[in-house]
C-alpha cells in the first residue's frame, strides 16, 4: 500500500507564513546591520574626513564616540518608549531620524555639524534596536522562522563590523567619505517601507517614569563616556573617574526610584529570573573578549603586517563565516541542548581563539594562524550570543519585551566599549614599557597585543562559567506560543 504523503509538506498553504515572512525577516535583518556597520564604517574615513573638514585631533574621536555615547545612553528609553507606544511606531520613529542625520552628516560642512549628526544617528539607533529585537517574537508566531531572524539579528550584530569595514574602505577610496554616511539614506528608506510588514504589538497601559529616565539617561551617558575616556587616556583619566563616580551615584538612585515606581523604566522583575540576569552579565563579558579582539588584530594588521584598510577589511571574511555558520546552528542546537551549555561552549570556543591569536608574532601566517582563529572566534560568539539572546528575551512579559531587549543591547553595546577601551589600554602600556625598550617598533607592538589578547581570553573563560552557572539548564521549549508572550519564567529553574 502507497504511503500517503504528508500535506503538511506539500500544501501550498503550509508555505504562505514563510513567504509572508521573508519581508519582515529581511527588514529586521537589515535594520540590525544598518546600526552596527555604523559603529566601523566611520573609522575607515577619519583620515579623509579629517583632512577635508579640518578637524582638530581632540574632535576627531568624538565623530566615532557621539555615536556610540548617544546609542549606548538611550537605548533603555527607546525600548520602554516601544513597549509603552508601539514598538513598530519606535523603530520607524527611529529609522527615520537615523537617514536624516545620515543625510546630515554626508551633507556635514564642519566637524561640529558631522559630531551633532552623529549624536543622532546614535538617537534613532537606540529607538531601532530593542524595538527590532522584541518585533521578532510579536511577528513570527512559528518557532522556526522566529529562530531564523533571531539567528540573522545575532548574525547582524558581529556581521556588521566587517561590512563595515569593507564598505568604509571601498567608499571613501572611491566615492569618497561622504558616502559613508549618503549609503545610509536608500538603504534607510527601504528599511522604512518594509517595515509596515511588521506586525504591531499590544500597547501596554502606563506611563513614562520621567525621574527614572532622567537618573537612568544620565547615569548611562556618564557611563559610556568615562569608558571612551579610557580608551582615550587611559585607566588613571582624572575625569574619566569623576565620571564613574557620577555614574555610580546617579544609577544608584535610579534603582532605588525603579524599586519604588508604580510605572519603572526598567522593572527590577526583569533581573530576579536567574537565567535572564546571567544573560546579561555574561553578553557584557562576551561583548568585551570578540570585539575587543576584534580591534587589536586589526590594529596589528594595519601597524605591523601594513595591510591596506580595504585588505584588513577581506581579512576578516572567515570572521563573517564562523559568525553565519555559529548564529545560523545554534537554533537546532538549543532545540536539543541546554542554553547553558551552548553559551558556555560558544564562549569557551573565542577564549581558545583569542588565546591562539596571543601568539602572533611580527610575520604570523594568515592562513595558518590569523585566519583560522578569526573563524574559530566567530564561530563562538556566534553560538553564545544567540544562546543568550534566548535566554534573555524568550519568555519575557508581554509589556516588558522592549525593555528586556533594550538591558540586553545596552549590555553588549557597553561590553563593546569596554572591550576597546580595556584591551587597547592594555595593549598600550605593555607596549610602552620601558622593560621592552630594546626591542624594535613592531615587536613592541606584537608584545603589547599579545598582552591584551591573553587578558581577552581570560574574560571570555568568565563569561563561560558565568553561563554554564546561571543560564537554563534545560532546552527551550519547543513550542510555536510566541515566546514573548508567556507569562512564566524560563524552563529549568
Amino acid at each position: 500500500m502507497p504511503k500517503c504523503k504528508n500535506p503538511a509538506r506539500t500544501s501550498p498553504a503550509s508555505s504562505a507564513p514563510q513567504q509572508r515572512a521573508l519581508i519582515p525577516l529581511l527588514v529586521i535583518a537589515t535594520a540590525q546591520l544598518m546600526l552596527v556597520l555604523d559603529d566601523s564604517i566611520v573609522n575607515i574615513a577619519l583620515p579623509s574626513i579629517q583632512q577635508e573638514l579640518r578637524v582638530h585631533p581632540v574632535l576627531l574621536p568624538w565623530i566615532v564616540n557621539a555615536y556610540i555615547l548617544a546609542f549606548g545612553a538611550l537605548l533603555l528609553l527607546g525600548g520602554r518608549l516601544g513597549d509603552l507606544y508601539g514598538r513598530r511606531r519606535a523603530l520607524r520613529a527611529g529609522l527615520a531620524i537615523f537617514v536624516l542625520a545620515s543625510l546630515a552628516g554626508g551633507i556635514g560642512f564642519s566637524s561640529e555639524m558631522l559630531i551633532a549628526a552623529r549624536a543622532i544617528q546614535g538617537l534613532g539607533a537606540a529607538l531601532v534596536a530593542p524595538n527590532a529585537l522584541a518585533l521578532i517574537a510579536t511577528t513570527f508566531s512559528e518557532r522556526k522562522t522566529r529562530d531564523t531572524a533571531l539567528s540573522l539579528y545575532g548574525a547582524m550584530s558581529g556581521l556588521g563590523i566587517v561590512v563595515g569595514l569593507l564598505l568604509g574602505g571601498f567608499l571613501t577610496g572611491t566615492l569618497g567619505w561622504r558616502w559613508v554616511f549618503f549609503i545610509n539614506v536608500p538603504i534607510g528608506v527601504l528599511v522604512l517601507v518594509g517595515s509596515r510588514n511588521l506586525v504591531e504589538a499590544d500597547r501596554h497601559p502606563g506611563s513614562l517614569d520621567l525621574r527614572g529616565a532622567v537618573l537612568g539617561t544620565s547615569g548611562m551617558v556618564a557611563l559610556v563616556y568615562a569608558i571612551t575616556r579610557f580608551g582615550e587616556g587611559g585607566f588613571t583619566d582624572p575625569f574619566g573617574l569623576g565620571l564613574i563616580g557620577a555614574a555610580v551615584v546617579l544609577l544608584a538612585a535610579f534603582i532605588a526610584t525603579q524599586a519604588r515606581s508604580r510605572t519603572p523604566l526598567v522593572p527590577l522583575s526583569l533581573f530576579r529570573d536567574r537565567g535572564r540576569a546571567g544573560a546579561y552579565a555574561s553578553m557584557l563579558l562576551l561583548a568585551i573578549g570578540p570585539m575587543g579582539t576584534f580591534y587589536v588584530i586589526t590594529l596589528y594588521l594595519q601597524q605591523v603586517q601594513h595591510y591596506s584598510a580595504l585588505q584588513t577589511g577581506v581579512s576578516w571574511l572567515p570572521f563573517a563565516a564562523g559568525l553565519a555558520l555559529g548564529a545560523g546552528s545554534a537554533p537546532k542546537l538549543l532545540r536539543r541542548v541546554a542554553p547553558r551549555f551552548v553559551a558556555a561552549a560558544g564562549a569557551l570556543l573565542s577564549a581558545l581563539a583569542a588565546l591562539w591569536f596571543s601568539f602572533i608574532q611580527i610575520d604570523s601566517n594568515y592562513w595558518l594562524h590569523l585566519g583560522p582563529a578569526m573563524f574559530v572566534l566567530a564561530l563562538g560568539f556566534g553560538l553564545s550570543v544567540i544562546a543568550l539572546t534566548q535566554a534573555a528575551v524568550y519568555h519575557t512579559q508581554s509589556h516588558e519585551a522592549g525593555i528586556a531587549s533594550a538591558v540586553l543591547n545596552s549590555a553588549q553595546q557597553i561590553g563593546v566599549a569596554l572591550g576597546l577601551a580595556v584591551l587597547a589600554g592594555i595593549a598600550a602600556t605593555v607596549t610602552s614599557s620601558p622593560a621592552h625598550a630594546n626591542l624594535t617598533e613592531s615587536a613592541q607592538l606584537v608584545t603589547g597585543y599579545g598582552s591584551a589578547l591573553t587578558i581577552a581570553a581570560g574574560l571570555l573563560i568568565v563569561a563561560g562559567i558565568l553561563a554554564v552557572s546561571t543560564l537554563p539548564s534545560k532546552p527551550t521549549a519547543q513550542t510555536d506560543e510566541s515566546p514573548v508572550l508567556a507569562e512564566v519564567g524560563h524552563p529549568g529553574h
